[in-house]
């Protein structure tokens, strides 16, 4: 299966651009994470099964997500991505955090036969950067070893993160397929493949982090100031709103 340029939401030169100048060693944690990325962790402890298992990240770079599943799940861990730059820091992140792990500089929508098939195939911050979210889900379950585990997650850049971001970040959000993160849509694709749901659901909640963003001439906005107080606010004080717009 091929894919048009005009359907992917970003370039190859975007990314290798953002992974440039990412400080090593990347990893994350449940004790130093924000909210947000201690119920992801939450979730993925919940419906992940302990190793040993082989699982497969997809837009991999830098590495981190497979780091924390090889030291708290004992997976055998392999990243997949297209960005030359991405697979560098990937390579290295493994290497400073000794795990021995593989990573594959394929596009998605490339050849894929060559690759091993997987037992867990994830991804984090991908699919929402593509026009046809059905495609997206069916090359990973390409990968995938028959009755493996699909695990995709996405932002919410909707209700008010969208709000904010179209006047602080409106170029970082026209990267996005913002109707692919309506869960409701997602039934298409769990049909069309005949896929069982595990855990499908909306996580997290308001962090007014997701919006920090700034592009040139917003950079002193009344915006800007305002998503800085509401993060200085809800960041550690006031828990109530995180049930509004949840990821």
């Amino acid at each position: 299966m091929a894919i048009a340029n005009e359907e992917r939401l970003t370039k190859r030169s975007h990314w290798d651009k953002y992974w440039e100048d990412l400080d090593l060693p990347a990893v994350i944690s449940k004790k130093d994470g924000t909210p947000l990325l201690q119920v992801e962790m939450e979730i993925l402890g919940k419906y992940l099964p302990r190793g040993p298992l082989s699982i497969l990240e997809i837009g991999g770079a830098p590495g981190q997500y497979l780091a924390y599943f090889h030291r708290q799940f004992g997976y055998d861990v392999s990243s997949l991505d297209y960005s030359p730059e991405g697979c560098k820091k990937t390579e290295e992140n493994f290497k400073l955090l000794g795990i021995d792990g593989k990573v594959y500089q394929e596009d998605l929508f490339g050849d894929l036969t060559a690759l091993p098939r997987f037992d867990i195939v994830f991804s984090m911050g991908l699919a929402e950067h593509f026009e046809d979210l059905s495609a997206v889900v069916e090359k990973h379950l390409e990968l995938l070893k028959p009755g493996g585990i699909l695990f995709i997650g996405m932002p919410n850049f909707r209700g008010i993160n969208k709000f904010f971001l179209k006047r602080l970040a409106p170029e970082q959000l026209s990267m996005h397929n913002l109707d692919s993160m309506e869960i409701k849509r997602w039934k298409h694709f769990e049909h069309k493949f005949n896929l069982e749901k595990i855990f499908k659901g909306y996580i997290g909640g308001f962090e007014p982090m997701t919006f920090m963003a700034r592009e040139n001439d917003t950079s002193h906005s009344i915006w800007y100031l305002t998503a800085r107080i509401l993060n200085s606010l809800f960041h550690r004080r006031i828990r109530f709103f995180r049930k509004f717009n949840s990821m």
